[in-house]
């Protein structure tokens, strides 16, 4: 038996799951407002424990392992690159070896310039090797795509890492490193998503250094600059109306970091929710009434209006700026398709960072 699982198992077995139907485009982007009976809730006030929540947790639907990060060359002309890992359960088991485990996992890569951007994606099985995450020594792996820890790794750093990945028309391979620990999303890691009690545990790596080489059409760049880790992990994420979000990971001067989005509600009323991040890594809820979040300016991207530039004001942190793409054409072209890439801003601070905008 082949042990490659293709694009078409792959979403062969999540339209047995309702994932890939129109139905399941109605219970919330990708099907995740989908209702999670059998599989583990997600409750604020647990503890987050390292270095075993970096491994995964195939009792809950979903979780993903997610870096992006904002680089430029030595003529200072800016890049972006993506690494994903994403985990999902089609059923509630925790059967994590040999061909009987419900788990399936799929890996997004992602180079942006200001004129290009190239997108890959890749499918396993779970249980045979072909992919999979260890949390000591932790390496997170689908194909020859991998993030592993290097000498010297920290469990609350995360850090040293290299990641890597290769495509058809573009690779990379790129060393980060953080002085900082991880600091911990919403409330100690709880992060809210509605009113309603959908909500993931939720945790961040802002502060990486990233230096190595990329190439795009075989040309091979040397590049630097900062990086940034998101883990997440749910049973039900979204709620059955949400059809989507805009999420930023911004980088602002002095090493403050801030994190938010907005989940769109099909009545209008969405939902936001954000960090604010110091220096010396404290990390601050923002409540739902604190932020505001306007699009500026509209991009037909892939025979779909997206918007790509935003207006963010923070009154409670004097924060007002004015984001814009690196290249407005970030489609991310995969199997749910969503739009990712490298933003700059300015205005009351200044600083580079990462958009994601599904259900467009």
């Amino acid at each position: 038996m082949n042990a490659r699982l293709t694009r078409r198992h792959f979403v062969g077995g999540l339209a047995l799951m309702g994932v890939a139907t129109p139905r399941a485009w109605a219970q919330g982007f990708a099907g995740l407002g989908r209702d999670a009976d059998g599989f583990a809730s997600v409750i604020p006030g647990r503890a987050l424990t390292f270095p075993a929540d970096h491994g995964p947790h195939p009792e809950f639907r979903i979780e993903w392992w997610y870096l992006t990060a904002n680089l430029i060359d030595a003529s200072g002309n800016a890049y972006g690159a993506q690494w994903t890992l994403f985990r999902q359960a089609m059923a509630p088991s925790t059967q994590d070896h040999g061909w009987a485990t419900p788990q399936v996992w799929m890996g997004h890569a992602g180079i942006t310039s200001a004129t290009a951007h190239h997108a890959a994606e890749t499918f396993a099985r779970g249980g045979i090797g072909q992919a999979g995450v260890t949390a000591t020594p932790f390496r997170a792996w689908i194909d020859a795509w991998d993030t592993r820890g290097l000498d010297g790794f920290s469990d609350m750093n995360v850090a040293p890492l290299e990641v890597s990945a290769s495509a058809e028309n573009f690779n990379y391979r790129l060393r980060l490193d953080a002085k900082q620990p991880l600091v911990l999303q919403g409330d100690a890691g709880y992060s809210r998503k509605s009113e309603r009690g959908q909500a993931s545990y939720y945790y961040s790596q802002p502060y990486f250094t990233a230096a190595g080489t990329l190439a795009i059409d075989g040309k091979d760049i040397a590049v630097t600059g900062r990086a940034w880790m998101d883990r997440e992990y749910s049973s039900q994420p979204l709620a059955s109306d949400q059809t989507g979000w805009d999420w930023f990971s911004l980088h602002l001067p002095n090493d403050e970091k801030l994190m938010l989005f907005r989940l769109r509600q099909k009545d209008g009323s969405h939902y936001f929710a954000g960090n604010w991040i110091t220096a010396d890594g404290k990390s601050a809820p923002l409540p739902t009434d604190a932020i505001a979040m306007a699009p500026m300016a509209i991009t037909d991207v892939a025979g779909r209006k997206v918007p790509t530039a935003w207006r963010i004001a923070i009154q409670s942190r004097a924060l007002q700026i004015e984001t814009t793409p690196l290249n407005a054409q970030s489609w991310m072209a995969t199997t749910f398709s969503y739009w990712e890439g490298p933003v700059r801003f300015t205005g009351s601070h200044s600083g580079v960072g990462y958009l994601e905008m599904t259900g467009y």
